[in-house]
């Protein structure tokens, strides 16, 4: 049993290793690759021992800006999807699927039109009102009779489409809303340090918090009666829970708009990896989310070279496939 343990324990450091190193490998490939290839080792003499060249400028003042948020947006899309999944038992949760992306865009649009010249610090509150709204409108519209996974995965289509609509409505009607129909698909192209330090602030408090809540999250994850048995408050729980998704989701949709599908992968593959214990999943989610959208940036430059590609697209293409499996498998989350 002990040796067990160990091997268990030796396969997750194992797994932790290749996981940073891939991120870091992922991050310098990233910074290397462009419309203007960089060889790597001008990336480590850009990044350690700076100089006035154009290559240095490029690196530090675009590339590695973008590198830099799309592992935090990575890996707070990914830590949100796990306390979704968590918190409502239904593999199929995602901020995507349940509308919490969805109504961060709308609320975004709606105010970029109505406060032209909302700074992007401010629109991330507006962003955080509109998760709230997309995700509470789900639930409602799930919670009458008996909610089940199937049920509420449904209702958080419908809610998707409905929001979504409602956005595309909006840029339609209002010529000057236009310029946001490519940050609509997930992008981080064009991004800067400006935009890491509003998100940075509240994807590093959100993720320490649910980091936190690991013990309490895969207690509630046993169900309702033996979490309460436990003296857990299962209902306080699930609202630190949710106000945690909104902060992660939300910024990161207020930054890089709503890049699909990273909460609903990866959460999945952490539990394959290092079992059910939340306390590992959560850390693992975050890392594997970072990877994830990392790698995905990469080949979002390939798809129409030398032009720049939203990175929704390439996790749209990676996710679909991927929500029909689970949705064919319709089973809930288990232990």
């Amino acid at each position: 049993m002990n040796m067990n343990i160990k091997k268990q324990r030796t396969g997750r450091y194992i797994i932790g290793f290749i996981g940073v190193f891939l991120l870091i490998a992922g991050i310098f490939i990233h910074v290397s690759v462009g419309s203007s290839s960089i060889s790597i080792t001008d990336v480590i003499r850009a990044l350690f021992h700076p100089d006035n060249s154009k290559q240095t400028t490029i690196i530090q003042t675009l590339r590695l800006p973008r590198a830099v948020l799309a592992a935090l947006i990575g890996a707070s899309l990914a830590v949100a999807g796990a306390l979704m999944q968590a918190i409502t038992r239904n593999s199929l949760a995602s901020p995507q699927v349940f509308g919490v992306n969805a109504g961060a865009s709308l609320a975004i649009v709606v105010a970029t039109i109505l406060f032209p010249e909302l700074h992007s610090k401010t629109t991330v509150y507006f962003s955080f009102l509109g998760s709230a709204l997309g995700g509470i409108t789900v639930y409602l519209f799930a919670a009458g009779g008996k909610v089940t996974h199937i049920k509420l995965a449904l209702a958080g289509m419908a809610v998707h489409l409905f929001l979504s609509s409602l956005t595309q409505g909006v840029i339609v009607l209002n010529e000057d809303a236009t310029d946001v129909l490519y940050w609509l698909v997930g992008s981080i192209n064009g991004k800067n340090w400006s935009h890491v330090l509003v998100l940075l602030p509240w994807s590093v408090f959100g993720l320490l918090a649910a980091f936190i809540m690991g013990r309490s999250i895969s207690i509630l994850v046993l169900g309702e009666n033996m979490a309460t048995g436990l003296g857990e408050k299962v209902q306080w729980i699930r609202l630190v829970a949710g106000v945690i998704v909104i902060i992660l989701a939300g910024s990161s949709v207020a930054v890089a708009g709503p890049i699909g599908f990273i909460g609903l992968m990866v959460p999945h593959i952490a539990r394959k990896l290092v079992g059910g214990d939340y306390q590992r999943i959560l850390p693992f989610s975050a890392l594997l989310g970072g990877i994830l959208l990392v790698y995905a940036d990469i080949l979002s430059r390939f798809i129409a070279y030398p032009f720049e590609s939203p990175v929704g697209i390439v996790t749209a293409l990676i996710g679909a496939p991927f929500f029909l499996y689970l949705a064919r498998k319709g089973r809930k989350i288990k232990q």
